[in-house]
C-alpha cells in the first residue's frame, strides 16, 4: 500500500502554500525532525490565529498520509499533534521540515504478506491460570457468522519509551498489530498519566495493546475471519513479561493493577499470551521516540519497502 499520490499532491499544496510568502521547503532532510528537536519545550512565539489554523490543518494532511501507510513520519506527526491547541512557530517549522522529508523521500510502500508468522514456541510459557482468575473465558460476539475460509494469526508489539516527554515527563506508547505478516494497526500516543517506572510505562502501553487486540478479534469474527490462538505479544521489558505470563508473580506497586490485572486476565483466558522480545528488533520502537538514523532504517526495512 502507497499513499504517494497523497503525498505528492500534499507537498505540491504547502509548497504552493510558502511560494506566497517567499519561502521554501528546505533541501535537506534526512529524518523527519531536526536532530534535538523537541516540541514540549519550543518557547518560540505563539502563531497568530490564522497560522494556528494552518498549523491544523497540515498536521491533519500528515496525519491522513500516516494512515496511509508513512508510519516513518508517525512519531513525529503523533508529537506536534499534541500542540494543536497552542502551536508556535517552531512547531510550525518543525511540519514544514517533515513535508521537506516527506518531498525526498516520497517513495514509501507499506508491504503485505499472507503467510503466517513463524515464532520459537518455546518462547512462550504453558501456564496454569485457574488458581488465580477462574474459568474465564475470551469473550465471542454471540451472533457472529459461522468462520470461513483460512485463519489469520495476530502478532502485536508494544514499547513505549518512559518518561520521554520532556515537559509533563509522561511516556509515549508505541503498538504495531499484525495479521499474519501483514501490518494492520499502528499506534503512537502519549499515555494518560505520568509513570514512576519504565515497568509502569510498559504496562500501561500492554493494557493499551490489549484492549486494543481484544476489539479487533472481536471485529474479526463478526466478519467471519477465524482466528489462530491467542495474539502473540512482544516486548522488551523482561519484568512486565515475567508478571504478564508467570501466574504467581506479584505486583509490587497498586497503582499499576489495574493495568497488571487486565493483562494477565487477557493472557489466562487466552485472548493474548506474552513473550520477550529484543529492544533492537522490537518493531514498536519506532512510534515511542525518534530514533537514531540507523535504528532507524533497519526497522523500517521489516515494515516498508
Amino acid at each position: 500500500m502507497s499513499g504517494r499520490d497523497y503525498v505528492k499532491n500534499a507537498i505540491k499544496t504547502v509548497e504552493a502554500m510558502l511560494d506566497k510568502e517567499g519561502m521554501k521547503l528546505r533541501s535537506k532532510a534526512d529524518h523527519p525532525m531536526a536532530a534535538g528537536y523537541r516540541p514540549e519545550v519550543d518557547v518560540s512565539d505563539e502563531l497568530t490565529p490564522d497560522r494556528v489554523t494552518r498549523y491544523q490543518g497540515l498536521i491533519g494532511i500528515l496525519r491522513w498520509a500516516c494512515e496511509l501507510g508513512r508510519i516513518d513520519i508517525m512519531i513525529e506527526v503523533s508529537m506536534l499533534s499534541s500542540h494543536n491547541a497552542m502551536p508556535r512557530e517552531g512547531h510550525l517549522d518543525a511540519v514544514y521540515y517533515i513535508f521537506a522529508y516527506l518531498k525526498k523521500h516520497e517513495n514509501s510502500t507499506m508491504v503485505f504478506d499472507s503467510d503466517l508468522p513463524l515464532l520459537d514456541e518455546r518462547r512462550f510459557k504453558q501456564v496454569n491460570w485457574f488458581d488465580f482468575y477462574g474459568d474465564v473465558e475470551e469473550a465471542i460476539p454471540p451472533n457472529m457468522p459461522e468462520p470461513r475460509g483460512n485463519s489469520v494469526k495476530m502478532t502485536t508489539f508494544v514499547d513505549s519509551d518512559h518518561a520521554g516527554n520532556l515537559a509533563t515527563r509522561r511516556s509515549q506508547s508505541g503498538i504495531l498489530i499484525y495479521l499474519n505478516k501483514s501490518p494492520i494497526v499502528w499506534y503512537s500516543k502519549r499515555q494518560n498519566t505520568v509513570e514512576t517506572s519504565t515497568y509502569g510505562s510498559e504496562f500501561v502501553a500492554l493494557r493499551i495493546a490489549t484492549e486494543l487486540i481484544e476489539a479487533l478479534r472481536y471485529k474479526l469474527r463478526m466478519f467471519g475471519i477465524p482466528i489462530d490462538g491467542p495474539t502473540d505479544v512482544l516486548c522488551d521489558n523482561q519484568s512486565v513479561v515475567t508478571s504478564s505470563s508467570m501466574p504467581e508473580s506479584t505486583l509490587s506497586k497498586k497503582h499499576n493493577s489495574i493495568c497488571y490485572h487486565h493483562v494477565r486476565e487477557a493472557c489466562a483466558q487466552e485472548t493474548i499470551r506474552v513473550a520477550k522480545e529484543d529492544t533492537k528488533t522490537n518493531l514498536a520502537d519506532l512510534f515511542t521516540k525518534p530514533l537514531p538514523t540507523p535504528q532507524r532504517k533497519f526497522l523500517l526495512s521489516k515494515i516498508l519497502y
